[in-house]
């Protein structure tokens, strides 16, 4: 009987699940969008419930379609949304408020508040972060406040915390199991990157019991069984990782100083550093990669909040679009930007410039400035980010850069994949399988029982090849663009 893998795939818009066999090909995809809840301006959050329902609707219906069995399902994988944070009854099952989204602002005082006491350091020793309410931690201290009745029951252990994967997990186990990976504990700020353990330290200083928190395991683990009820049989659960490492290990960067980018609703680059945890002076954040074989990998990562999202805001707000794939030919329509810079930065500034307040700017428009440049503009400032974050990670761990690969929803667009070769003057891979994110995880469930028997077996079995862009324009042009975008930021900024 032929085996597959199936990751679950949780994304900050949508849920997916595919079906892979051992060569890496998709048997089968089936994605569901959820509802996006924004009670303020900065606040953005999604309901626990439709997270799952839409996760588990995913499951059913990708193995319906496929005609496969439970049976036939070798392990399940889950790669999720990083930091979103979750609180729920440990007896009841039921969460206590929405699921704080990564890219709410609403602690952003927290924060300011903590770098005022000078906890910078203290937090970027210990957990590879920089303080900012795009990590878990202030989410979980502002639930435990602001949630009627919440903190008493936090330290009498009635309520658990979780990012999206462990809740994904307790309700695929029907609640057996509360863990998490490496990989997702290192993204809350309360989590020890090099004693591999939940800090006390921090714990105190957001006034979070510890018996809340999940047990953290490898990314490669049999973490537990899928619920008979699910599918007609148990299946093991056998890979958890945050989606951005995922995709780093989809895309086969095993090795140190391999760098990918996925373009998805934000842009999210790290670099594998091995077993050294790098500790940048360029304004990236040191994370871990994924735990395998009883050895952590560690990354250097950059994180850029806005980056498909700045096209669906082009689409959803703006109503410039219809479909964001129609950006590619308003993009290539005409020559340049026009001079038009956009700096997106709809929710704050990310890497490598961390700043929480900066709103989004368009600048650079003159009287003949069209529709097709500012689209273009939008797209390129997805590069020019992205150029940013590359530049600061190659100081930090001083590797060159060979290529870039590239994944995500965004890497489809040849105008954003050619502009990003350009850019870097480096050369841009992107895989015949765009889905690294799942693939990463299925690979790492696969690990997990036997189905793969190493690395190496991995990448004998990717048969795919995929496009390499190769920059076209001569070194003054860059400039001048890359001189152009600074300027931009340098308005944003002030």
């Amino acid at each position: 009987m032929t085996q597959y893998l199936i990751a679950l795939d949780q994304g900050t818009t949508s849920s997916r699940t595919i079906i892979f066999d051992k060569q890496s090909k998709i048997v089968g995809l089936a994605q569901k969008e959820f509802k996006q809840i924004y009670p303020q301006p900065g606040w953005v959050e999604h309901d626990p419930y439709e997270i799952w329902a839409s996760q588990l609707a995913t499951l059913k219906e990708v193995c319906k379609s496929a005609g496969i069995t439970a049976k036939q399902i070798a392990a399940i994988a889950l790669t999720n949304q990083r930091e979103s944070t979750l609180v729920w009854d440990k007896t009841t099952g039921e969460p206590i408020y929405n699921t704080i989204v990564w890219q709410c602002r609403r602690t952003a005082g927290h924060c300011d508040e903590l770098k005022a006491k000078g906890f910078d350091k203290v937090i970027k020793d210990k957990t590879g972060l920089i303080i900012d309410a795009y990590f878990s931690a202030t989410k979980l201290s502002w639930l435990l406040d602001n949630i009627a009745g919440a903190r008493v029951k936090a330290e009498s252990g009635q309520l658990l915390f979780g990012t999206v994967d462990s809740w994904l997990l307790w309700q695929l186990t029907k609640g057996e199991v509360h863990a998490t990976d490496y990989s997702n504990a290192s993204r809350t700020m309360l989590f020890n990157i090099h004693t591999l353990q939940w800090d006390n330290d921090l714990l105190k200083e957001f006034n979070i019991p510890l018996q809340m928190l999940p047990q953290v395991k490898p990314s490669s683990y049999l973490y537990g069984y899928s619920a008979a009820e699910f599918l007609g049989h148990e299946i093991p659960i056998s890979g958890v990782i945050g989606d951005q490492q995922a995709a780093l290990f989809g895309q086969g960067c095993f090795e140190a100083g391999a760098v990918k980018n996925t373009y998805g609703t934000g842009c999210f680059i790290l670099m594998n550093t091995g077993a050294k945890a790098i500790n940048s002076q360029n304004g990236l954040i040191t994370t871990i990669a994924w735990g395998v074989n009883n050895q952590i990998d560690y990354a250097l990562e950059g994180s850029i909040f806005v980056a498909g999202a700045a096209i669906q805001w082009l689409r959803d707000e703006l109503q410039l679009l219809t479909d964001v794939a129609a950006s590619e030919s308003y993009a290539t329509a005409v020559n340049d930007n026009g001079g038009v810079y956009v700096v997106p930065a709809f929710v704050g500034l990310g890497a490598p410039y961390w700043q929480q307040h900066v709103s989004g700017l368009i600048t650079g428009l003159r009287r003949n400035s069209s529709k097709a440049h500012l689209i273009r503009a939008t797209l390129e400032s997805l590069a020019y980010q992205s150029c940013d974050v590359i530049k600061a990670m190659q100081a930090d761990a001083a590797i060159p850069l060979k290529h870039l690969y590239a994944n995500g929803g965004a890497s489809n667009n040849n105008f954003l994949m050619q502009f990003q070769a350009d850019i870097l003057n480096t050369e841009v891979i992107r895989p015949a399988i765009t889905e690294s994110t799942a693939l990463g995880a299925a690979y790492l469930a696969g690990l997990a029982v036997g189905y793969y028997k190493d690395k190496a077996d991995i990448i004998k079995n990717i048969t795919a090849t995929g496009t390499t862009f190769k920059p076209l324009i001569d070194d003054n042009y860059r400039t001048k663009l890359l001189n152009g975008w600074q300027q931009a930021i340098k308005q944003a900024l002030t």
